[in-house]
């Protein structure tokens, strides 16, 4: 099974095996020694670590944005999935917003520690006039923030 890793396998003794990939971003992200030493096991082991496509990752830009997932979705994240769905792999992560852009795309996930998420579809609420808008940020209206919440 080829399976996409992300951060979350290298922080977690998450057991995985077959065809894995991880990209340069998250390899970034491993900081600490415990996730360095599981990381260096796994590029041992045949790990791979490849680029996303381009015209991929701005799929999943758009994909993001329609979901309503693009203001707390990394670039980390979207690298991960789009090599994901380039690759026709399974993404190993417990990270709720990639699981719902991916869920959308149709790529398989595969939670390490947590339950996996559902399908959310997100809104834009001012917190002050109660209007409705397409994004976060402040309100043009009356000036208060602009707060995401569950449709």
């Amino acid at each position: 099974m080829k399976c996409v890793l992300d951060a979350t396998v290298f922080f977690s003794d998450y057991p995985v095996s077959g065809e894995c990939y991880t990209t340069p971003s998250v390899v970034a992200e491993l900081v600490d020694l415990k996730s360095k030493c599981r990381y260096d096991l796994l590029v041992a082991a045949g790990l791979q670590v490849l680029l996303p496509d381009a015209h991929e990752l701005s799929r999943i830009r758009a994909t993001a944005e329609k979901t309503g997932d693009r203001p707390v979705i990394s670039g980390t994240d979207c690298d991960v999935i789009a090599l994901a769905g380039a690759l026709g792999a399974t993404l190993f992560t417990d990270d709720f917003a990639i699981q719902n852009v991916a869920a959308d795309l149709g790529i398989a996930v595969q939670p390490l520690r947590q339950r996996a998420a559902k399908k959310i579809a997100w809104k834009y609420r001012c917190s002050g006039c109660g209007r409705y808008f397409k994004t976060d940020g402040e309100c043009p209206v009356c000036g208060s923030n602009i707060k995401r919440k569950l449709k």
